[in-house]
C-alpha cells in the first residue's frame, strides 16, 4: 500500500495594514491612529526600510511602504514578510 502525498499550497496574504511613508526610518507604537490608545499598542520601535522598500513591524504586522521605492505599487499579497533584521529570501 502506498501513501498518499498530501500537497500543501501556500498562499501570502496581504499584511492588515499599510502604510505608505516619504522616510527610511519609521516608529510604529501600533495606536497611531488611535485616540488615547497608547495603552492599546505596543511599546515604540523604530524600524529601517531597506532596499526592498517596504518593513514590517513585528509586533503588529503593519507594513511600512517607501513612497516611490520598489515595493510602492506592488500587490503587496505577493511580498515576503519582513521584520527588522530579517531578510526577505
Amino acid at each position: 500500500m502506498g501513501r498518499a502525498r498530501l500537497a500543501i499550497r501556500w498562499r501570502m496574504i496581504a499584511p492588515p495594514e499599510i502604510v505608505r511613508v516619504s522616510q527610511r526610518r519609521v516608529a510604529c507604537d501600533g495606536a497611531t491612529d488611535i485616540p488615547g490608545g497608547a495603552a492599546l499598542g505596543h511599546p515604540r520601535v523604530f524600524l529601517q526600510i531597506d532596499e526592498h522598500g517596504y518593513i514590517d513591524c513585528g509586533y503588529c504586522d503593519r507594513r511600512f511602504v517607501l513612497i516611490g521605492g520598489p515595493a510602492d505599487g506592488v500587490d503587496q499579497a505577493t511580498l515576503r514578510d519582513i521584520s527588522e533584521g530579517a531578510s526577505p529570501r
